[in-house]
């Protein structure tokens, strides 16, 4: 059974983010106790008070006597919850259920894996732990720290089950019976391509020819002497046979324009 300890608190009589914010200012944690049935009781407690308990007892299954100011008995809680803030880590609020030693309750015991599995040390295989928690109903009374189920039997594609579990007759499984507990997995091996196969891929590659002259008639084409075509050269030429003397330009010596010609047929 976890250790019980005792918290004092306070009644909080305003809430509310604002309020809220303020308590902790001063030093103080906001926090509730439900108790089934009935209104919840809104407390606050030594924010670095409740630190070090925690710290010394941990916060799995906790157990307290929350003694609040002004009344007679303390009330008989279990610990449910702790919020902390994302950035600063502080403690925000805490959440208790006041529980009964006479009346079952639900809890969720951790599973300690103890041993070193066969498939590990022997075989290199990778034990794999999958339900962390086990749920069981009991008595406040018969609640223990931790279940430890022994892995060293294991060995590579064998797992462990919740029905695989002994637990004492005063504890209720809850969990699945099929639910896996822990596993020894085969070890995940990098596959390499192996050098041979890679010589014979690139010899079926086809090598790329470094300067190689593109055929007659394609893009970028180069002449014998190393020099690129001019391009339209050749149609240029093609044009310089019809061409017409260019306007104002005497005609060659002997030749008689064409239009002489033509006055020179009618005469």
């Amino acid at each position: 059974m976890p250790e019980n300890v005792k918290i004092a608190a306070r009644v909080r009589t305003t809430t509310g983010s604002a309020p809220s914010r303020r308590t902790r200012n001063e030093g103080w944690l906001p926090a509730v106790i439900s108790t089934p049935g009935e209104k919840s009781k809104h407390i606050e407690m030594n924010r670095h008070g409740l630190a070090m308990i925690l710290k010394k007892s941990g916060k799995d299954n906790l157990i307290a006597d929350i003694e609040i100011e002004g009344e007679k008995k303390p009330v008989m809680t279990l610990l449910k919850e702790i919020q902390y803030d994302g950035v600063y880590g502080d403690m925000l609020h805490a959440d208790f259920l006041e529980i009964s030693m006479t009346r079952k309750m639900r809890v969720s015991i951790p599973i300690r894996l103890i041993g070193d599995a066969v498939g590990v040390t022997q075989q290199e295989g990778v034990l794999e732990h999958m339900l962390r928690e086990l749920d069981v109903e009991c008595l406040p009374g018969d609640i223990v720290e931790a279940i430890s189920v022994d892995v060293s039997a294991l060995g590579i594609g064998q797992a462990l089950h919740v029905s695989d579990i002994k637990v004492d007759a005063k504890l209720t499984v809850l969990s699945s019976p099929s639910a896996a507990v822990a596993a020894v997995l085969a070890p995940t091996l990098e596959k390499v391509e192996e050098p041979a196969a890679a010589a014979v891929a690139a010899e079926g590659a086809e090598p790329e020819v470094i300067g190689k002259k593109p055929a007659e008639g394609e893009e970028g084409a180069v002449a014998e002497d190393g020099k690129t075509p001019e391009k339209g050269k050749e149609k240029g030429k093609e044009a310089e046979k019809g061409k017409a003397p260019e306007k104002g330009k005497a005609p060659e010596k002997g030749k008689a324009p064409e239009g002489d010609k033509a006055k020179g047929k009618g005469k």
